[in-house]
Order: structure tokens, then C-alpha cells, then sequence
């Protein structure tokens, strides 16, 4: 299996000069080969493979020497990268390649591992054209290092994220409960057992003081010092906001994967309901498809069982009971009755039973 572990990472003035420069390069690259082969289909009808792109950049490196000032593993990943955003402009349909922006706050770059070019001790990370850099190291790393990705985010923290093959380890912790879960944004998360968690709703929480910085920012000159002063306390609000955020959606997907042997979802089509305008903000904020990714990963490691019901499935309008349907059920009806078997139910309960009963 493989895993990666974000530490926050400490360099020196120069370090940070030497991360800016790599950031620099990794993106002209990107860029000058995009553009080539852009050119190139639009010219002869020809598609730069990344193993022609790979022989360019020899000639390149020659031409331009500062190329050389960075990881020359950088450079290479900046050109897988390229061609996996063309694998999936082709494959998925996601959208063309763009051109990367100097201006854009959030850099970073990936590096490989050989002939020991990394290497950890106690806190301090070695790193080619670095060498040993300061971190916060609050856990081990349990395997062989693949491949070691730094960036910088908007408020200007600088990471490292460690990719390492490991032995599938799964505690055993017996159990054969099992849970649907129904998701809401009053409550975030209502379960089967009738346990309901309430949605924290941390963006409504720090709204109003988001507002008042970006109020604040668009008032300062730009270029100046004091709004790159404002932009730095709005990017670190809205990095609380999502850590935060984060927290809360990790200890809860932890306790439900470790509490219950089989979960049962309903599978949430989140791009299509964020489109309704005045819900948006609210379904946004609740992180749906961020708490469905904790769980399908936390499941494979812990060797539980991850089951997705249909979006189209009617779980609120079928009774638990008997299975009668009520066609006329409005999103205003929190409790209703059956007028099969006269049972009396908890809008969000039942549909959260109907989901564990449809899975199973």
C-alpha cells in the first residue's frame, strides 16, 4: 500500500530562495512544453509524446543553464505531469491543459528518490539542491520513500508531502455492526442507529470575518506591501477554516470506520446539487465528497466494507417497515406517518435505515 504524510517544512532564507527558484523552473517547463505541443498539432497535426518531450528538454537544459540551478528530477515530473493532464483531457473529459501562472500563490514540485538523494533524521529532511531542511516530524515513516512532493501554499508555509510503500497493516478491531448513513446540512450526518451529528458549518461560522479581511484587501493598492500584508491574513483564515473543517470530517470517518464492520452511503451527485444557488454555499461548506474519500480510503485500510446506494434510490419516501411509498413527500415534512402500517417516522432516520436495507 501506499501512503503519504504532509509535515509542515522550516527553510532557511536561502533554502526558500532555492524552493522559489525550482517552483520558477518546474513551471517554465510545463509551460514551454505545453506550448510546443499545442504548436505542434495546430501546425502538422502531430502529438508530442512525453518520451519527445523528455529528448527536448536535453537541448534545452544545454541552451538555457539556469535550468540546471534545480532538481533535474523536478523537470521531469513537470513533463509526466503535462502528460497525465493530456491522459485525462482525452480519457475523462475534464478539460483542456492550461498554462501555469507565476502569480497564482500555491507552487510546488515533486522529486524522486535515488541513490540515497533523501534521507530523514531525527526532524531534518534531506533534499537534492537543499540538503538538510528543518520539519515538524509528528510521526514516522514506516516504509520505503517513493517520492517527496514541496510546496508553498497562499499564506506562505512551506510543506512537504512524503510518498512511502508500507505493509498493509490492519488492528483488529472485531465488530459486525453495520450503519447507513443519511447526509444533511442541519444535520451533517444522521445514522440508522438514530444517532445525529450536527453540522459544524465552519465557512458560516467565520464568515462574517472573511468578509471584513476581503473588505479590507480590496481597499489596499495593489503591488503594495500592505496588501500583500491583507492577502496573508485572508489566506490564513480560510487555511483555519479548512483545517478545521478537516479535523472534524477525519475523527468523525476514524470512529464510524472503526465503531462498524459495514457503512452504507447514498452516492451524492455534489457538481450537480452545488449548482442550486441558495443551497450551494451550505452544500460547499458540509464537504460531503471530501467525508465519501475519508471513508473509502480509511475502509481499505481497516478491511471494512464501503457500500454506495443510488442517488435516484427514494429512501425518505419509503417506510422502514413495510415499504409503502409516499409519493407526496415534501423537503418541509420532518416526521410523517405510514398509511400502511400507521408507523410513525423520523424523515431522516428512515431514509438513513432505506439506505442500510437497500445495501444489504
Amino acid at each position: 500500500m501506499q501512503k503519504a504524510y504532509k509535515f509542515r517544512l522550516y527553510p532557511n532564507k536561502e533554502q526558500q530562495i532555492q524552493l522559489n527558484k525550482t517552483f520558477g523552473c518546474t513551471r517554465f517547463v510545463y509551460n514551454h512544453f505545453l506550448d510546443k505541443r499545442i504548436k505542434a498539432y495546430e501546425e502538422s497535426q502531430e502529438t508530442l509524446t512525453y518520451a519527445k518531450c523528455s529528448s527536448l528538454l536535453t537541448g534545452l537544459k544545454k541552451e538555457l543553464e539556469w535550468l540546471h540551478d534545480c532538481d533535474k528530477f523536478s523537470l521531469q515530473n513537470a513533463l509526466k505531469d503535462l502528460d497525465k493532464a493530456y491522459q485525462k483531457f482525452f480519457k475523462e473529459k475534464t478539460g483542456y491543459p492550461t498554462f501555469k501562472s507565476k502569480h497564482n500563490n500555491r507552487q510546488s514540485y515533486r522529486t524522486n528518490v535515488t541513490n540515497n538523494n533523501i534521507e530523514m533524521k531525527d526532524h531534518k529532511i534531506k533534499l537534492p539542491k537543499l540538503k538538510w531542511i528543518k520539519f515538524a516530524k509528528s510521526r514516522e515513516i514506516d516504509g520505503r520513500i517513493l517520492n517527496v512532493t514541496i510546496s508553498k501554499n497562499p499564506s506562505g508555509k512551506y510543506f512537504i508531502s512524503v510518498c512511502f510503500e508500507t505493509e498493509v497493516y490492519r488492528p483488529e478491531l472485531p465488530t459486525d455492526q453495520s450503519i447507513g448513513i443519511d447526509m444533511g446540512l442541519s444535520h451533517f450526518m444522521i445514522g440508522s442507529n438514530g444517532n445525529k451529528i450536527d453540522n459544524p458549518k465552519y465557512y458560516r461560522k467565520y464568515e462574517e470575518k472573511l468578509a471584513k479581511l476581503q473588505r479590507s484587501l480590496s481597499r489596499k493598492k495593489k503591488g503594495s506591501n500592505n496588501r500583500n500584508k491583507a492577502r496573508v491574513k485572508v489566506a490564513r483564515l480560510h487555511e483555519k477554516i479548512t483545517h478545521t473543517r478537516s479535523d472534524f470530517l477525519h475523527k468523525l470517518s476514524t470512529k464510524l470506520i472503526r465503531e462498524n464492520q459495514t457503512i452504507a452511503l447514498e452516492s451524492l451527485r455534489v457538481e450537480k446539487m452545488i449548482k442550486n444557488r441558495k443551497l450551494s454555499k451550505s452544500i460547499a461548506d458540509a464537504s460531503w465528497r471530501q467525508f465519501t474519500t475519508m471513508l473509502t480510503y480509511k475502509a481499505g485500510w481497516y478491511g471494512r466494507g464501503l457500500k454506495m446506494v443510488d442517488q435516484w434510490f427514494p429512501s425518505s419516501k419509503l417506510c422502514s417497515s413495510c415499504g409503502y411509498k409516499n409519493e407526496e413527500m415534501r423537503l418541509n415534512v420532518r416526521e410523517w406517518t405510514c398509511e400502511s402500517c400507521g408507523e410513525v417516522h423520523d424523515r431522516d432516520i428512515n431514509a438513513a435505515i432505506n439506505i442500510l436495507q437497500n445495501a444489504l
